[in-house]
Protein backbone atom coordinates (compact mmCIF):
# COMPACT_ATOMS: atom_id res chain seq x y z
CA UNK A 1 0.00 0.00 0.00
CA UNK A 2 1.35 3.39 -1.00
CA UNK A 3 0.68 6.27 1.33
CA UNK A 4 0.49 9.64 -0.30
CA UNK A 5 2.27 12.51 1.36
CA UNK A 6 2.15 16.22 0.63
CA UNK A 7 4.97 18.74 0.35
CA UNK A 8 5.25 18.87 4.18
CA UNK A 9 5.51 15.07 4.37
CA UNK A 10 2.08 14.72 6.00
CA UNK A 11 0.25 11.49 5.35
CA UNK A 12 -3.38 11.64 4.22
CA UNK A 13 -5.73 10.08 6.77
CA UNK A 14 -9.37 8.97 6.43
CA UNK A 15 -11.73 9.24 9.42
CA UNK A 16 -15.52 8.80 9.23
CA UNK A 17 -15.13 8.48 5.45
CA UNK A 18 -13.52 11.95 5.26
CA UNK A 19 -10.01 12.37 3.81
CA UNK A 20 -7.80 14.72 5.80
CA UNK A 21 -4.48 16.19 4.65
CA UNK A 22 -2.76 15.13 7.88
CA UNK A 23 -3.15 13.03 11.02
CA UNK A 24 -3.09 16.23 13.07
CA UNK A 25 -6.03 17.63 11.10
CA UNK A 26 -8.03 14.41 11.58
CA UNK A 27 -7.24 14.49 15.30
CA UNK A 28 -8.58 18.03 15.52
CA UNK A 29 -11.76 16.88 13.75
CA UNK A 30 -12.22 14.20 16.44
CA UNK A 31 -11.55 16.82 19.13
CA UNK A 32 -14.28 19.04 17.64
CA UNK A 33 -16.69 16.10 17.64
CA UNK A 34 -15.97 15.66 21.38
CA UNK A 35 -16.64 19.37 22.01
CA UNK A 36 -19.84 19.07 20.02
CA UNK A 37 -20.95 16.08 22.14
CA UNK A 38 -20.22 18.21 25.25
CA UNK A 39 -22.34 20.98 23.70
CA UNK A 40 -19.48 23.49 23.63
CA UNK A 41 -19.44 23.52 19.82
CA UNK A 42 -22.79 23.95 18.07
CA UNK A 43 -21.51 22.98 14.61
CA UNK A 44 -18.49 23.05 12.35
CA UNK A 45 -17.74 22.74 8.67
CA UNK A 46 -14.73 21.26 6.92
CA UNK A 47 -12.60 22.98 4.29
CA UNK A 48 -14.54 26.29 4.11
CA UNK A 49 -13.35 28.57 1.31
CA UNK A 50 -13.07 32.34 1.68
CA UNK A 51 -12.45 34.93 -1.00
CA UNK A 52 -9.60 37.21 0.02
CA UNK A 53 -9.53 39.33 -3.11
CA UNK A 54 -12.05 39.28 -5.96
CA UNK A 55 -11.05 38.62 -9.56
CA UNK A 56 -10.38 41.69 -11.65
CA UNK A 57 -9.17 42.85 -15.06
CA UNK A 58 -6.41 45.39 -15.50
CA UNK A 59 -4.71 46.43 -18.77
CA UNK A 60 -6.65 43.68 -20.52
CA UNK A 61 -5.24 41.02 -18.19
CA UNK A 62 -7.65 38.87 -16.18
CA UNK A 63 -6.50 38.21 -12.62
CA UNK A 64 -8.05 35.31 -10.74
CA UNK A 65 -9.56 35.79 -7.31
CA UNK A 66 -7.36 34.96 -4.33
CA UNK A 67 -9.05 32.40 -2.12
CA UNK A 68 -8.15 30.72 1.11
CA UNK A 69 -9.34 27.27 2.15
CA UNK A 70 -9.20 26.79 5.90
CA UNK A 71 -9.45 23.48 7.73
CA UNK A 72 -12.52 24.27 9.87
CA UNK A 73 -15.19 26.92 10.47
CA UNK A 74 -16.53 26.55 14.01
CA UNK A 75 -19.64 27.94 15.69
CA UNK A 76 -19.81 27.81 19.48
CA UNK A 77 -23.06 27.42 21.38
CA UNK A 78 -22.83 31.09 22.48
CA UNK A 79 -23.01 32.22 18.82
CA UNK A 80 -19.31 33.00 18.41
CA UNK A 81 -17.71 31.71 15.24
CA UNK A 82 -14.11 31.47 14.13
CA UNK A 83 -11.96 29.76 11.53
CA UNK A 84 -9.18 27.28 12.31
CA UNK A 85 -6.18 26.05 10.41
CA UNK A 86 -4.23 23.13 11.88
CA UNK A 87 -0.50 23.40 11.24
CA UNK A 88 2.76 22.52 12.91
CA UNK A 89 4.23 25.88 11.93
CA UNK A 90 3.36 29.10 10.10
CA UNK A 91 4.28 29.17 6.43
CA UNK A 92 5.06 32.44 4.65
CA UNK A 93 2.00 31.89 2.45
CA UNK A 94 -0.21 31.40 5.52
CA UNK A 95 1.05 34.62 7.13
CA UNK A 96 0.05 36.65 4.05
CA UNK A 97 -3.33 34.93 3.68
CA UNK A 98 -4.04 35.37 7.40
CA UNK A 99 -3.46 39.11 7.08
CA UNK A 100 -5.75 39.29 4.06
CA UNK A 101 -8.38 37.15 5.82
CA UNK A 102 -8.35 39.33 8.94
CA UNK A 103 -8.90 42.46 6.82
CA UNK A 104 -11.75 41.05 4.73
CA UNK A 105 -13.69 38.75 7.10
CA UNK A 106 -15.25 39.32 10.54
CA UNK A 107 -14.25 35.93 11.97
CA UNK A 108 -10.97 35.38 13.75
CA UNK A 109 -8.55 33.01 12.02
CA UNK A 110 -6.75 30.80 14.53
CA UNK A 111 -3.74 28.65 13.83
CA UNK A 112 -3.66 25.66 16.19
CA UNK A 113 -1.23 22.85 16.91
CA UNK A 114 -1.15 19.94 19.31
CA UNK A 115 1.39 20.14 22.11
CA UNK A 116 1.37 17.27 24.58
CA UNK A 117 3.64 19.14 26.99
CA UNK A 118 1.24 22.11 27.00
CA UNK A 119 -1.93 20.08 27.58
CA UNK A 120 -3.25 19.47 24.08
CA UNK A 121 -4.59 21.81 21.42
CA UNK A 122 -3.14 25.29 21.65
CA UNK A 123 -3.16 28.38 19.49
CA UNK A 124 0.17 28.96 17.76
CA UNK A 125 0.56 32.45 19.28
CA UNK A 126 0.23 30.95 22.79
CA UNK A 127 2.51 28.03 21.90
CA UNK A 128 5.26 30.42 20.80
CA UNK A 129 4.98 32.28 24.12
CA UNK A 130 5.23 29.17 26.30
CA UNK A 131 8.11 27.80 24.23
CA UNK A 132 9.96 31.09 24.68
CA UNK A 133 9.46 30.89 28.47
CA UNK A 134 10.64 27.26 28.52
CA UNK A 135 13.72 28.19 26.52
CA UNK A 136 14.60 30.99 28.96
CA UNK A 137 14.13 28.65 31.92
CA UNK A 138 16.31 26.02 30.28
CA UNK A 139 19.04 28.58 29.65
CA UNK A 140 18.80 29.67 33.29
CA UNK A 141 17.73 33.26 32.63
Amino acid sequence: MIRKTNKYNNKKVTVDGIKFDSKQESDYYLYLKELQAQEEVKEFTLQPAFELQPKFTKRGINFRAITYKADFHIWLTDGTDYVVDVKGFETADFKIKKKMFEKSHPQELKLVAFSKIDGGWIEMTDLKKVRKVRKKLKEGR
